[in-house]
């Protein structure tokens, strides 16, 4: 078997907060995933987040209001099929969460992330500047989110956009909205939103990112919904706290299972 040296990745995603590797998943598992997600949709199969539910912009405003079934997400994805589950599962990305935890076991979290992004053309939102780790609640802010592109992800579909560096950024409570999001129309914002790019992939590329670093997506512009499967992974001894929406489901090992 080929030796791949992880350490340029490895310094990458320490310095840029991110890493894209190419070409991981393969077009046999691409195009049976992209026909099961989309037998999901069609009749839509629960449970399911709207976009009329984040009201974000763009987003319809209610339930009743044009568009307001459009769902945004497909939850809980590992437990949806065995397709799903070896995705999460892959043996790329698990080799690449374990470099990046230092060696240590790997978990898959079912409380955050772990679902489909269904992002449809007409009624989808565009998400604001934030950090994933705002609402999660472990002893370390130290998780990785990893982000499937089953078809091409570009800038008019809602491609995801990043801002390097800030997963190490410490800002001031003052920076952000009531929501946590970034506040655009402070200068010292405007700054950091100027450095951002927009990390386009090809089908079977794969993103993974820290769960401290900013980043938003805008609308899907195409006329094609956007299929993008999303996991998160914390190491074993970064321990969702007790009590909290990140320990309602317990986590589930990298690497022991397999994937029925």
């Amino acid at each position: 078997m080929e030796t791949v040296d992880l350490k340029p990745g490895l310094e990458a995603f320490g310095r840029d907060g991110y890493l894209r590797l190419t070409d991981v998943v393969e077009r046999d598992v691409r195009e049976n995933l992209i026909a099961q997600i989309e037998e999901s949709l069609n009749p839509l199969v629960g449970p399911v987040e709207y976009e009329a539910d984040v009201g974000y912009p763009g987003a319809p405003s209610h339930r009743d209001a044009p568009g307001g079934l459009t769902p945004r997400r497909l939850l809980h994805a590992y437990t949806r099929s065995g397709a799903l589950r070896a995705l999460a599962m892959h043996p790329v990305v698990a080799r690449w969460l374990r470099t990046i935890f230092g060696g240590d076991e790997v978990l898959l979290s079912q409380c955050h992330h772990n679902c489909v992004m269904t992002k449809h053309p007409g009624y989808s939102s565009a998400t604001l500047w934030h950090q994933d780790i705002r609402y999660w609640s472990f002893d370390r802010p130290e998780l990785v989110s990893v982000w499937f592109a089953l078809d091409r992800e570009d800038r008019k579909n809602g491609a995801l956009k990043v801002i390097p560096g800030t997963h190490k950024l410490e800002l001031d409570r003052g920076r952000l909205d009531a929501e946590l999001f970034l506040r655009p129309e402070l200068e010292e914002n405007r700054g950091l939103i100027h450095r951002a790019v927009t990390v386009e992939l090809e089908p079977g590329d794969v993103l993974l990112f820290h769960s401290r670093l900013f980043h938003a997506a805008g609308k899907n512009l195409s006329e094609k919904v956007k299929l993008s499967p999303v996991f998160t992974y914390h190491s074993g001894a970064n321990h969702p706290i007790p009590g909290t929406r990140s320990s309602r489901f317990p986590s589930i090992p990298v690497g022991r299972e397999r994937a029925g």
